[in-house]
Order: structure tokens, then C-alpha cells, then sequence
């Protein structure tokens, strides 16, 4: 029997509909226009100009709320569905991952816009890229609705234990407060983000609940 092309076009539009519904696509995406929104918000009247340090707690704390959303939607409620399909379910993985990830970065270095500075949209780009990585690595090894807790304990620890303290090895962990120009900052967080994206992408999602 011969497959009609509009048919063909027509199954995979339902299938993309329906993995997009499965993973609350639209919820996430929804999300990040609020974080977008939300970030907009909280830098305005910041005052950066005089000091662009000011500008830290957007930096920081939008790419984590960000990081969160993109996380949740990593969660997959028929993981025995994804193993068994005839098509391997990576390259979804991998698009959705990469798609949401540009979605956010395009989303919230507008709330840094302005006078340039240290803390200006590469730094959120590179907060965004690095807080991703880390949820979509703790999506693949504790499961994808506790994947914020990890990123959640880390962006604290930093925000708080980083203030004051300069030299050493402080822009290898402390790469979120970081001025964009800190270039072990970048690397650190290209890793995570690689190296997190590739274990999601190729484990997938930790199984939650009870297993039959």
C-alpha cells in the first residue's frame, strides 16, 4: 500500500503534537516568556549604571528559574515507550533540549540590555547555558521533577558563598557571579551544558514512580 505524502506529513504533525503535549511544551514555554517578563521586572531600576554588580541577582537568578521549566519538561510519563520505538527517541531529546535552551537565551539577556557591562546579556547567555546543563544532568540521573533541586542548591551556595571573595579557583565555581569577561567562567559552564545535554540526551529521563 502506498503512503500518501500528506499522510506521511500529517502522522509525523501528530506525532511532534503529540511528544510536545506529552512533555508540556507549551506550559514551558509559557514559563520562560514569565521568566523573560519577570526578569525584565526585577532589573528595572536596578540603577546598573552606577554599579554594574547590581545586576548580579538577575544574572543569577533568571537562568536558574529558567533552568527549572526547561527541567521539568524533561519528564517522561512512558519512558518503557521511549525505549521500545522505531524511531530512537534521542534526537527528540536532543532537539527539544537545544530548541529550549535558544528559546531562553534569546528570552532573558533583554533584561540586561542597556548600558554595557560586566554583568550585561553574555553573562545571562552563559548563566542560561550552564544552569541547563545542570538541570538536564540531574534530570538523567535524579529524575526530571527533582531536577531543579540540584541547580536550586548550587545557584544558592554560590550566590551567597561567593560574595567578597576574588582569586584562585573562585572563577571555576563561582563561574554564575562571575563578569562575562572570565573566561574559565565560560568554559565551566560550556561543559556543564555539554556534558549535560549528552546524559539526558542519551539516557533520557530517570524513571520516577513505581515500576510495574
Amino acid at each position: 500500500m502506498t503512503v500518501r505524502p500528506e499522510g506521511a506529513a500529517g502522522a509525523v504533525t501528530g506525532g511532534l503534537l503529540l511528544y510536545a503535549r506529552s512533555r508540556t511544551l507549551p506550559l514551558t514555554v509559557a514559563s520562560l516568556a514569565a521568566t523573560g517578563a519577570l526578569a525584565v521586572w526585577a532589573a528595572h531600576g536596578l540603577d546598573a549604571y552606577l554599579d554594574p554588580s547590581r545586576r548580579v541577582p538577575v544574572v543569577a537568578l533568571a537562568p536558574l528559574l529558567a533552568a527549572a521549566a526547561i527541567g521539568a519538561s524533561l519528564y517522561s510519563a512512558s519512558e518503557e515507550l521511549d525505549r521500545t520505538a522505531v524511531r530512537p527517541w534521542w534526537r527528540r531529546r536532543l532537539v527539544q533540549l537545544l530548541a529550549l535552551t535558544a528559546l531562553a537565551a534569546v528570552l532573558l539577556p533583554p533584561a540586561v540590555l542597556g548600558h554595557v557591562s560586566s554583568f550585561g546579556p553574555p553573562a545571562m547567555i552563559r548563566n542560561t547555558l550552564g544552569c541547563t546543563g545542570l538541570a538536564a544532568a540531574a534530570a538523567a540521573l535524579l529524575g526530571a521533577r527533582l531536577s531543579w533541586l540540584p541547580v536550586f542548591g548550587y545557584v544558592s551556595a554560590v550566590y551567597m558563598g561567593a560574595a567578597g571573595v576574588h582569586g584562585g579557583v573562585v572563577p571555576v565555581w563561582a563561574w554564575l557571579v562571575q563578569p562575562a569577561g572570565e573566561w574559565d567562567g565560560w568554559i565551566v559552564a560550556l561543559v556543564a551544558f555539554g556534558a549535560g545535554g549528552v546524559l539526558y540526551v542519551v539516557r533520557g529521563a530517570r524513571p520516577e514512580g513505581p515500576r510495574g
